[in-house]
């Protein structure tokens, strides 16, 4: 099989700086990166606030799954890294509004910290076009 390989940005000025795009699609495969809560100001968007956090997240990555052609229905892995587990059930009930009915794998991990101290968590996803 050939699969072709698109790349996706979001827009953000570290994707051309760094070298990485948000979301890469093979053929039927999507791949969302790492995506957090950092706003196109460079603001934190719910700052102090899990569920406000996971939801900005998880709506800013839908969006870049249509620019590849997929939906929420087509996730298949969820990654989430936390700063603050305390808080894991305000992530859970965000995570829940999009993904109750889906049920895709789904991992929570603790992790030290992330780029910005507000950040309260960074989400990955998997996608697979049927």
């Amino acid at each position: 099989m050939d699969f072709k390989r698109e790349n996706f940005s979001s827009g953000a000025p570290l994707e051309e700086k760094v070298g990485y795009s948000r979301v890469v699609k093979v053929g039927p495969l999507v791949h969302v990166g790492g995506t957090t809560s950092v706003q196109s100001d460079g603001s934190v968007f719910g700052v102090d606030d899990g569920y406000a956090q996971t939801k900005f997240i998880l709506e800013k990555i839908e969006k870049n799954l249509k620019k590849a052609g997929a939906a929420l229905k087509d996730v298949t892995k969820v990654k989430m890294y936390a700063v603050d587990m305390a808080r894991s059930s305000e992530y859970i009930k965000a995570y829940s509004e999009f993904f109750k009915e889906i049920k895709p794998l789904f991992t929570l991990v603790g992790i030290d910290e992330l780029n910005r101290k507000t950040q309260l968590l960074e989400i990955e996803v998997d996608a697979f076009i049927i």
